[in-house]
């Protein structure tokens, strides 16, 4: 397995959609089960989830989801308390508890249930040929999960606010590897209830 590892970001408040919007019912199970199963497609060592609001019920749900999956050796759950901040307390919490040794990370969001994963390993494959970072895109528009190499990582303790990686892979320019995607489950994420039906 290559040195890789996953973060599902999963503390949200969920605000716009009314509070509990990764553990509404989606697709027979709930809606962080679609994320939970793009990361543990990913070709990652571990996957850890990062909780915040509602973190007993997103951690038993996570729980859950691995046990039916045969792999719950795989998962990881780790509490962000500053997690109001944004998703600059979620990163902080999932970098800090990276093994020394990961030649990288997927950044997996809990509400873009339907990331396609065949593009993965290429993200993966970019970062392990020499890439700092990896993203998708479609029709011309990056997207997520996105892959940050080993040299990136402590750059993720430094954030703060909402914004999430977005000014790390900014600063990378044309060395950011753009992967293209196959369909627009890179882009898609659910914010309100009536996007659950599109997901």
């Amino acid at each position: 397995m290559q040195r890789l590892e996953a973060l599902v970001l999963a503390a949200g408040l969920g605000r716009r959609f009314g509070g509990g919007k990764l553990t509404a019912p989606w697709n027979g199970g709930v809606l962080l089960d679609g994320a939970l199963a793009a990361a543990f497609a990913a070709p990652a060592r571990s996957v850890t989830l990062v909780t915040g609001a509602d973190a007993d019920r997103v951690a038993a749900a996570a729980r859950a989801w691995a046990d039916r999956a045969g792999q719950p050796d795989r998962l990881a759950v780790a509490h962000a308390p500053a997690f109001a901040e944004g998703l600059g307390a979620s990163l902080r919490t999932g970098a800090a508890v990276l093994p020394a040794d990961a030649a990288g990370v997927f950044i997996f969001l809990g509400d873009m249930p339907r990331v396609p994963t065949a593009v993965l390993q290429s993200l993966a494959d970019a970062v392990l040929a020499g890439a700092p970072a990896a993203a998708p895109q479609f029709a011309g528009r990056r997207g997520n999960p996105v892959l940050l190499g080993a040299a990136l990582i402590p750059a993720l303790d430094a954030l703060t606010g909402d914004q999430g990686a977005r000014e790390i892979l900014r600063r990378l320019g044309d060395r950011l590897a753009l992967v293209e995607a196959p369909d627009d489950g890179v882009l898609f994420d659910v914010d309100l209830p009536e996007h659950l039906s599109s997901a």
